[in-house]
């Protein structure tokens, strides 16, 4: 049963067709990934479903008898409430019954009197009537609810009397959802919910999501999420949204079909079209009377042919590449009971760990833990209480900051660059700028008026540029999209220095860390793995053991090859996986070529020239046979990756 459509909407700011044409259609207990490059309209189509702002032409159906939820990705809420009386307003209708039960009894403590029998009995009555209608809209549960989704999303319960005004704005958005997720609407709307959770409380909602029994549609970039969470996927691209019947990963051959079908269509309707105009220009050169008539009777025909348009393709990525200037030594960083407390605050305390040369490292831990804290006082930006942060040989620090805060916000994004890398020329910092995408004018808007993506191109242009051997990334996944997402991913792994990363992007994690560490009040635990090892091992403390624990009697000397043993699998592994994807558009790239070779042959200029015939011939030999190599090299790497 559908629950929710748009027909034909369309959305203009200025001259700027936001969304074009946007045909959806969306079925009770639907779960719906929304993804596209940031800037695409996805936030602007959520806000008109919400009716939080209006749309151009169109029609949209909402079943009144659903409730629509909607969690913006921006909230500015200044409440003076507490965060369990925020969350307990949901339940205000509950909080009136329990004030009215609350007068009733007072009432019928006081004594009984035989000539008001009437009038008691009347009490009863309505403190009964009361109390079921209490117990039906759960009235005896709903306090247990609000303790289950806020220690979910990761609040304390000694969090629960601090005032909504003193959050931050990433804890203000979680007090949101919280609030959504207890109205519980039929129709859940939401955008980037996973941005201000970590890893427990992520894990928490998706549970919580796939128990659901409503519709949802959210906006995400983060791929695990949608893999776990939805089943349909709607690609917002150029204005337009296509719809694929899979979650994220499984659409994506369905999106490379969908493209290479209607491309297809367009270029044999543009040959079409070419043909037709060409025989029509033809008629029109004889300049009789009769090839005239045939000449307009050809373009009337041709007028009326609906025309397709070309199929929408995703803009470039930000050419991101990350270089070291100097190399470091092998040591590059040493921390030994390290202790941070701010007041009452304890955060942590007898951390040590050491970082070598190469390695990426993942910290993570529940928000508020101090991972921030602890990359600042590698910086030197924060001392520490107790213990010791020493940094090897020529190591050169680079750091991405989530919060921006190092950027100018009154500066212009040229100005940005340059002041940083004074000794750069302008051609250089233009060209650097355009790989990020910022082109044309773009470089004169000023810091402030970026969008929160655009903030993040341009720190790490600033660490690209800043050719460190060692860089503490916070949160570098955070407001980019999925295509930035994939791009920093393989530049972090052809780096050759050396990372410790902050992040809650589990596919990420995978794909480019080979050691976690994560960080508790007491220290921390280390795991030798991606983050589904790390998974495995918190399920199965034991799993791996014989390799990671000296109780096969072997030497510490032989445990620790064994470990670079493991750690190097693990980086082929990751090195195969990236081929596996790159022979999948060497293949489509090359089929492509050999169709438009096959195409060539037809062609007068070719068949009837032999020299160009045989050169033709030829390079369709050495396609074939390129393909025939590659698809080789895929079925060996496939066989490989399905035995792992």
């Amino acid at each position: 049963m559908i629950v929710l459509s748009c027909k034909n909407i369309k959305k203009s700011y200025g001259i700027t067709e936001v969304l074009k044409d946007v045909n959806i259609s969306i079925n009770e207990g639907d779960k719906v990934g929304i993804i596209g490059p940031n800037g695409e309209g996805k936030s602007t189509l959520f806000k008109i479903l919400a009716k939080e702002l209006s749309f151009d032409e169109g029609e949209i159906f909402v079943d009144k008898k659903r409730t629509l939820g909607y969690l913006s990705q921006h909230l500015e809420a200044n409440s003076d409430s507490t965060i369990y009386s925020e969350a307990e307003s949901v339940f205000k209708d509950l909080l009136e019954i329990e004030k009215r039960l609350s007068d009733l009894e007072i009432k019928m403590n006081e004594p009984y009197d035989d000539s008001q029998k009437s009038y008691h009995e009347d009490l009863i009555k309505k403190y009964t009537t009361l109390q079921e209608l209490y117990s039906h809209r759960g009235g005896y549960t709903y306090k247990g609810e609000i303790n289950r989704v806020l220690k979910g999303l990761g609040f304390l319960e000694t969090d629960f009397q601090n005032k909504i005004s003193s959050l931050s704005g990433g804890q203000k958005t979680r007090i949101a959802l919280c609030k959504l997720l207890l109205q519980s609407p039929d129709i859940i709307l939401l955008d980037e919910p996973t941005n201000h959770l970590d890893l427990e409380a992520i894990e928490w909602l998706e549970e919580f999501l796939k128990a659901y029994k409503g519709t949802l549609l959210v906006i995400s970039h983060d791929r695990f999420f949608l893999d776990t969470v939805t089943n349909k996927t709607f690609q917002v691209i150029n204005g337009h949204v296509n719809c694929y019947n899979a979650p994220y990963t499984k659409s994506l051959e369905l999106q490379k079909k969908d493209y290479e079908a209607k491309l297809k269509a367009y270029n044999i309707q543009q040959a079409e079209i070419k043909r037709q105009e060409a025989i029509i220009e033809k008629f029109r050169s004889f300049n009789r009377e009769k090839s005239i008539r045939k000449a307009e009777s050809r373009e009337k025909a041709l007028n009326k042919l609906e025309r397709l348009e070309a199929p929408d393709k995703e803009k470039g990525a930000s050419k991101i590449s990350f270089e070291t200037e100097t190399s470091s030594g092998y040591d590059v960083l040493h921390v030994e009971n390290l202790t941070k407390s701010f007041g009452d605050l304890k955060l942590f305390s007898n951390v040590s760990f050491d970082l070598k040369r190469g390695e990426k490292i993942a910290l993570i831990g529940a928000n508020g833990r101090g991972k921030t804290t602890l990359l600042k006082m590698i910086m030197g930006k924060i001392k520490q209480d107790k213990g010791l942060i020493k940094l090897g040989a020529n190591v050169e620090i680079g750091y991405y900051d989530q919060e921006q805060s190092d950027l100018d916000p009154n500066k212009t994004i040229l100005d940005e660059i340059w002041d940083s890398f004074p000794h750069l020329t302008t051609t250089r910092i233009r060209t650097v700028l355009g790989s990020f995408l910022f082109t044309g004018d773009d470089v004169f808007k000023e810091i402030k008026t970026l969008s929160g993506g655009e903030k993040c191109r341009i720190n790490l242009l600033k660490l690209m540029l800043s050719k460190s051997n060692f860089l503490l990334l916070d949160e570098p996944t955070n407001h980019l999209d999925i295509m930035s997402r994939e791009a920093l991913e393989n530049a972090i792994l052809n780096y050759e220095g050396s990372m410790l990363i902050i992040s809650h992007d589990r596919y990420f994690l995978n794909k480019i860390i080979n050691k976690i560490i994560e960080l508790e009040e007491s220290g921390i635990k280390e795991y030798l793995g991606d983050y589904s090892y790390y998974v495995q091992k918190k399920e199965k403390p034991t799993r791996f053991q014989a390799i990671e624990n000296n109780d096969s009697g072997k030497t510490k000397t032989q445990i620790k090859s064994e470990v670079k043993k493991v750690k190097l699998a693990q980086k082929e592994l990751r090195i195969k996986k990236l081929r596996f994807r790159e022979i999948e558009k060497e293949i489509s790239d090359t089929e492509e070529l050999l169709e438009k070779l096959n195409s060539d042959l037809c062609l007068e200029e070719v068949y009837s020239n032999p020299e160009k015939s045989l050169e033709v011939n030829e390079n369709i030999k050495n396609t074939n046979k390129k393909i025939e190599e590659l698809y080789e090299e895929w079925e060996e790497l496939s066989d490989l990756l399905n035995d792992l």
